[in-house]
């Protein structure tokens, strides 16, 4: 049967399960007409056998099998969590209402009765591969904005978020000398600049296992320590810092000399998610007004730091005495600037 004419070429890799010969050669010449490589098992079992070596885009799965059926294959597939994503069609003669409704029940995303229309299968197949792309473009896209964790509890209870963490650290940077740069550059200028900088800058939140926050103008957040506590993230955090400083030196002659001002703090902190449309995981607490303020009373290329935070890393990094230092809103506090990781702790991560 000739389908070009109804149905674009597609892409992608779909995995045939039937034990009888005749099936899968009209359902595989159906599909690969259609641009789709094709993989096939003639039996439940060997399609789990297929699926470890191979992760299709859907499967086209009979019921009726020797050694292994369809039902238990797909309840197989659903209970690993490597496969269970994957969308899985049942083609197959057995078209009573509680096997349709078995099959749902077990996790397969629609049902074809044998003898099948070409046109008709082809728009399944399309339409639960398109349906399967989009979801995950859609989970890409709620990862960039929410944390993995936060965005799986969000999925399974909608609702507020909020949560209590006694041990976070908390860091801000701002670029030294943006605004007047801004005026001199062209838009397009700008945000390639911030662009650069900033996937820099996350490039080393993902290296040290931290979370970046959010970005407000020039100015950069990251958090260490939630959502899933770790007890290794203050200095994860103090790596992250140096590296930062060292990353916008490189940088610097290439954007124009800008500096990055840093400042870092470490205590008790409530995360959650706000915004009904647009959400957004943030932090709030004394602890992380702290950090801002130590930021924004730090000095260009240097790292800012808490009497909390040294009191903590004296052992493992090198830090510059600053005294008492006057804090917006806070008073008189005592700071230190971070200048290095030490010798003796040099070969831990980060």
């Amino acid at each position: 049967m000739q389908t070009n004419s109804l149905l674009a070429p597609r892409q992608g890799r779909i995995l045939v399960v039937d034990d009888a010969p005749v099936n899968i050669q009209a359902v595989t010449a159906i599909l690969r007409e259609q641009g789709y490589q094709i993989s096939v098992a003639t039996n439940g079992r060997q399609a789990l056998s297929v699926l470890e070596r191979v992760l299709p885009d859907l499967i086209l799965m009979d019921v009726l099998m020797p050694e292994m059926d369809g039902f238990e294959a797909c309840r197989r597939i659903k209970h690993t969590p490597a496969y269970q994503h994957i969308p899985l069609i049942f083609l197959t003669s057995k078209t009573d209402a509680t096997d349709i409704v078995r099959g749902f029940e077990l996790g397969a995303v629609d049902y074809v009765p044998k003898p099948f229309n070409a046109y008709e299968l082809l728009a399944r197949v399309n339409t639960h591969l398109t349906l399967d792309r989009l979801n995950r473009e859609n989970e890409q896209l709620l990862l960039n904005v929410l944390p993995a964790p936060i965005a799986a509890e969000l999925k399974r209870r909608p609702g507020i978020i909020a949560q209590r963490f006694d041990d976070v650290s908390v860091l801000f940077a701002d670029i030294v000398g943006f605004t007047p740069l801004s005026v001199r550059l062209s838009p397009a200028e700008l945000i390639e600049m911030l662009n650069r900088l900033f996937s820099a800058f996350d490039e080393l939140v993902d290296r040290h296992g931290l979370e970046k926050i959010k970005t407000i103008g020039d100015a950069y957040m990251v958090a260490g320590g939630l959502p899933e506590p770790r007890l290794d993230h203050l200095e994860e955090m103090a790596g992250f810092a140096l590296n930062m400083a060292e990353t916008m030196k490189e940088l610097s002659a290439a954007e124009g000399g800008l500096q990055v001002r840093i400042g870092m703090n470490v205590g008790s902190v409530v995360a959650g998610v706000i915004g009904s449309r647009k959400f957004s995981y943030d932090v709030w607490g004394d602890s992380v007004n702290t950090a801002s303020r130590l930021e924004s009373s730090g000095e260009p290329g240097r790292i800012n730091v808490s009497e909390a935070v040294y009191q903590r890393l004296q052992d493992r990094f090198a830090f510059e005495p600053r005294g008492t230092i006057e804090l917006k809103g806070k008073g008189p506090v005592t700071a230190y600037f971070l200048e290095a990781r030490l010798a003796a702790a040099a070969g831990s991560p980060g």
